[in-house]
């Protein structure tokens, strides 16, 4: 598994370099065939005053399942980096345990590498049957309209929303404008892959 490290606005110490690469490279013990591992590391300036630290874990294996986690609460980015990975912990639960419930009886069968991971730290096999499935309740059919992406942004805000889905006018393509955490808007376009 191939460990990125970035950083935006702060110096990554050899000591900090060790730590998220020691922490991370244990991952791929409870999800196999991880491809790779990247590590954002940022620190804000708060309107408050002093600064946070962010971590953002993002994991990829080779079936193209991505795991995201995202830690803001911390003003150190060690501290950070450990909350991320308990939450990316709690995330690969999750995942293995929607895994297990659509597999059934023949999850070691059909999922052996899953099976044969290790289990991940504070994981029981009641944690699988606890987790409430989830649930497709409803289908909804959306009319697009041909739009400017400022347009769709102007009618995600009417509606209320956080999101639009609309049809590009300049692209001709299908994409999503989404309200970002930091107030700002993102447009998502879909490629396949």
């Amino acid at each position: 598994m191939e460990v990125q490290i970035t950083a935006r606005n702060v110096e990554i110490s050899p000591r900090l370099r060790e730590h998220v690469e020691k922490k991370v490279s244990k991952l791929d013990r409870y999800l196999p065939n991880i491809i790779d591992a990247r590590v954002d590391l940022t620190a804000e300036r708060q309107k408050k005053g002093g600064e946070r630290a962010v971590a953002q874990l993002t994991v990829r294996d080779r079936r193209g399942t991505i795991l995201r986690v995202e830690d803001k609460s911390q003003a150190d980015l060690f501290a950070a980096v450990d909350v991320a990975l308990d939450k990316m912990y709690r995330r690969i639960r999750t995942y293995k345990g929607k895994r297990r419930r659509r597999s059934g009886e023949r999850f070691a069968e059909l999922e052996p590498e899953l099976a044969a991971a290790e289990p991940v730290p504070g994981e029981t096999s009641a944690d699988y049957e606890e987790e409430a499935k989830a649930v497709i309740v409803r289908h909804k059919v959306i009319n697009v309209t041909p739009m400017t992406e400022e347009e769709a942004v102007e009618q995600m805000e009417l509606l209320g929303h956080d999101f639009f889905v609309f049809l590009n006018q300049e692209t001709d393509e299908i994409n999503v404008a989404y309200l970002r955490e930091d107030g700002n808007y993102g447009i998502l376009q879909p490629r396949i892959a």
